[in-house]
């Protein structure tokens, strides 16, 4: 009877596991740090942790967000992920003095809650155009307005594009604002005119959901607090949350940093050196190797980043010139040249308005003075060499003195550089004579006898 009602409370206990489980699993919430530029980086790091608390079935998932904007295409692949989601996500600015500029607005306004700190501010959302900052829209001559009277139909197709990217982007921010009720007046403003706004102001205009003063805070004013998720109101319940910080791990970390572009910048320039180096010496194994796994690196960090193909262009051109020079030099024509293509190039690689995707001019500045003076150096050991007597093949062969190894009368075999060949002469040479090269006709030499008086000396 006691091993029946120990199986009966053992099977019933087991049953309810499952219940307890998911029950547990509901009080969660997974909290992660957006602290920088949105990337691809930040995308992944944003989607896996999302995941993870998703098969959790946690309650909530909290964003704590610090940006200056970033990337397009990274933060609409975010976007997507939290429409999607059936946790609710909340965007959280902090700390104080934290922003949520350009693509950090847009994740606001998708987000399920909006809460920001006090003293934080959102907006300035107008698409940055990827433009060499060197280029000023004073020079730029799709900035200058037609005249209406001379030709009334111009329509410059500089101009074109950006209505287009900012029709784009403002109906883009106006569909998130219908999904949770937010201003939509006011987020067109901070697409076209670059609006930006504080915490309390964000509040008053009904842009945010909350001001919060710290995550606390933030938790309390959750409770009870409603939201839409996936067409389905949801209550919150924040009161006995477990909170679970989810961290980057090692793929984040790493493709942080391929994805940096100076840090993409020197893996391409470590590549292309290492091919060089094994080109010219075949064989060497490290160097390509090197090379190669360096080159996939930056060609990957490169196909997500925003480049300037001509700066690529003219970086490989630099490069060519220089090595052109070394080996036909042409008195710094062709490396003059190439120094000047690499040095713009590099600059003009990846330098737009987008705040952190520039390349430090510093690491230019390093990188070129540094392939120059590999350039200089190799181009003086070739000039070296050719001041070098030759001393292989048929030009050091001929001219030199060899000995007869026995009789020669018509041919034989002479001593010549610690090696035996076979020699013909048409004077007799005796055993121990010295003779001169004159010529080589496949592995027979043409030899003739050095005078008598020399042979005595």
């Amino acid at each position: 009877m006691k091993h029946m009602l120990f199986a009966l409370f053992s099977f019933v206990w087991v049953c309810c596991l499952p219940v307890n489980t998911a029950a547990a699993d509901s009080e969660q919430a997974y909290i992660i740090d957006i602290d920088g530029i949105i990337s691809p980086a930040t995308a992944d790091y944003f989607t896996r942790s999302l995941e993870k608390a998703i098969d959790a079935n946690a309650a909530l998932f909290l964003v704590r967000l610090d940006t200056p904007g970033g990337l397009d295409l990274s933060m609409r692949g975010m976007i997507k992920q939290i429409i999607a989601s059936p946790v609710p996500i909340v965007m959280y600015v902090t700390p104080g003095g934290a922003r949520a500029a350009s693509a950090g607005t847009y994740l606001l306004y998708a987000s399920h809650i909006a809460a920001m700190t006090p003293a934080t501010n959102l907006g300035a959302a107008t698409p940055v155009q990827l433009k060499p900052s060197f280029i000023s829209d004073e020079d730029k001559p799709s900035q200058e307005k037609p005249n209406k009277e001379t030709e009334p139909n111009t329509t410059r197709s500089d101009d074109a594009m950006t209505r287009k990217v900012v029709n784009d982007a403002v109906a883009y921010i106006k569909g998130l604002a219908d999904l949770h009720n937010r201003n939509k007046d006011w987020a067109e403003k901070a697409v076209r005119d670059a609006a930006s706004l504080t915490a309390e102001a964000a509040l008053e205009l009904k842009v945010i959901d909350i001001v919060a003063n710290n995550q606390r805070d933030l938790l309390e004013q959750l409770d009870g607090r409603t939201v839409s998720v996936l067409g389905t109101d949801r209550v919150l319940n924040t009161q006995s949350l477990t909170l679970i910080e989810v961290l980057p791990d090692w793929r984040n970390k790493v493709l942080a940093v391929i994805t940096n572009p100076n840090i993409a910048y020197i893996l391409m320039m470590i590549g292309i050196y290492g091919l060089i180096f094994e080109f010219a010496n075949p064989g060497s194994i490290v160097p390509g190797t090197i090379g190669s796994i360096c080159l996939l690196l930056a060609l990957f960090s490169l196909q997500i980043l925003p480049i300037n193909y001509a700066g690529l262009a003219l970086i490989l051109l630099g490069i060519a010139l220089m090595v052109a020079e070394a080996f036909q030099p042409s008195f710094g024509v062709l490396g003059l040249g190439g120094v000047a293509a690499f040095a713009v190039g590099s600059v003009m690689l990846i330098d737009v308005e987008l705040p952190g995707y520039g390349i430090n001019l510093g690491v230019i500045a390093g990188f070129t003075v540094s392939t120059v003076a590999f350039f200089l150096m190799a181009l003086g050991m070739v000039l070296r060499n050719r001041k070098q007597q030759v001393t292989t093949g048929q030009e050091q062969m001929i001219g030199a003195t060899c000995v007869a190894v026995d009789d020669i009368i018509g041919q034989g075999r002479v001593w010549v550089h610690g090696e035996q060949w076979t020699a013909r002469s048409k004077q007799h040479l005796k055993k121990g004579d010295r003779a001169e090269v004159l010529n080589m006709h496949g592995l027979i030499l043409e030899v003739k006898p050095i005078s008598t008086q020399e042979n005595k000396t």
